[in-house]
């Protein structure tokens, strides 16, 4: 069954708004941009992770340094699942972050 445009737009906002929690919480001078639905967080070495809503699809797409993915949402386990990989967004955000900026984050509950 396919979300409600509502639901979609509640979940995302929720997803983005609880990214920006944790990135802010951190000590890191990590700076964060939302526009037009879109979360943009730049770290320090110039990377970035970009998040964006895909309102037909009823998605959330992460774009990375190491490469672009799409979720669904699973009402089941109540998370963003990798439509490739079937991979946990929280998960998927460690190990990334990891990668991409050096530092770990928890990110339990996406």
């Amino acid at each position: 069954m396919s979300l409600s445009e509502a639901r979609f737009h509640d979940l995302v906002d929720a997803t983005q708004q609880t990214l920006e929690d944790i990135f802010e919480e951190s000590d890191l001078d990590i700076d964060l941009e939302m526009s037009a639905g879109v979360l943009t967080v730049k770290f320090e070495n110039g990377t970035q992770l970009i998040f964006s809503r895909q309102e037909p699809l009823r998605q959330l797409w992460l774009a990375a340094v190491s490469g672009g993915f799409h979720f669904d949402y699973d009402e089941e386990s109540e998370r963003w699942m990798c439509d490739k990989s079937e991979e946990q967004l929280g998960e998927m955000l460690e190990r990334i972050v990891k990668q991409q900026a050096g530092v770990e984050f928890d990110f339990e509950g996406l």
